[in-house]
């Protein structure tokens, strides 16, 4: 007679965020929020303790002081905007068609919107924000760096599916002038009285719109059909 197999072990259930975790949360999500919406040079961690109806020595428990929460939140943010499509495939294998390289770009120029509209605020007053903090400039240069080289990819990408012709420096340059618009563009759009910065005003309309501003740096070089799915992924977002 055949031995029966041991019923393995259930999975024990994930533990629920203690009391502790979901007021941390609870004061990250708030202070987001209100920064986004006000600009952290106008919030203090009495308004934020303000807004959750808790004592400021029940946010002090958590947070030391304000630059705590904003290192906190920086760290989210570092997570968000490091998502991107397979770069490294693209660059080992190539891709031979006109369509998928096109809307690969597209999409990763939108993910990199998407999360500086969800972190707007380190955006709002960046050259304060990395002035007070050392450890913040030197993350947002890596960041920077890592888009750079991502970017650069990108194109690669593009010029092997015969989409795009460029040559090294212009592919430099051009990542180059993508960083600059990507990272100054919703001040930009709050110079020309936009409101961007409001939560409730814009938000799609506003990455359609930056992610197509990348897109026409890229226009010259491209070849083909190229600029014909341009204008379709444009119109999808713009019109």
């Amino acid at each position: 007679m055949s031995r029966s197999q041991p019923t393995p072990p259930a999975a024990a259930p994930a533990a629920k965020p203690s009391r502790a975790q979901r007021t941390r949360e609870r004061i990250l999500k708030t202070s987001l929020d209100l920064f986004n919406t006000y600009g952290e040079a106008q919030v203090t961690t009495g308004h934020i303790a303000d807004e959750l109806n808790i004592s400021p020595g029940n946010l002090y428990y958590h947070f030391r002081n304000k630059e705590e929460i904003i290192q906190h939140l920086f760290r989210v943010f570092e997570q968000q905007i490091d998502v991107a499509p397979n770069l490294e495939k693209q660059a080992e294998e190539g891709i031979g068609d006109v369509g998928a390289a096109m809307e690969d770009l597209w999409l990763y120029l939108h993910l990199v919107f998407e999360a500086i509209w969800t972190f707007r605020f380190l955006y709002r007053n960046l050259d304060d924000l990395l002035a007070r903090d050392a450890k913040l400039k030197s993350h947002f240069n890596r960041i920077v760096e890592h888009k750079r080289k991502s970017v650069v990819t990108l194109c690669g990408g593009l010029i092997a599916a015969g989409a795009m012709r460029a040559q090294p420096d212009e592919i430099k340059a051009l990542a180059e002038n993508i960083l600059v618009v990507a990272t100054y563009w919703l001040n930009f759009q709050h110079i020309a009285q936009r409101q961007v910065f409001r939560a409730d005003l814009g938000e799609q309309e506003d990455l359609g719109r930056g992610v197509f501003q990348v897109m026409a740096l890229v226009a010259p070089y491209l070849v083909g059909p190229a600029r014909e799915h341009l204008d379709h992924l444009s119109r999808n977002y713009i019109d």
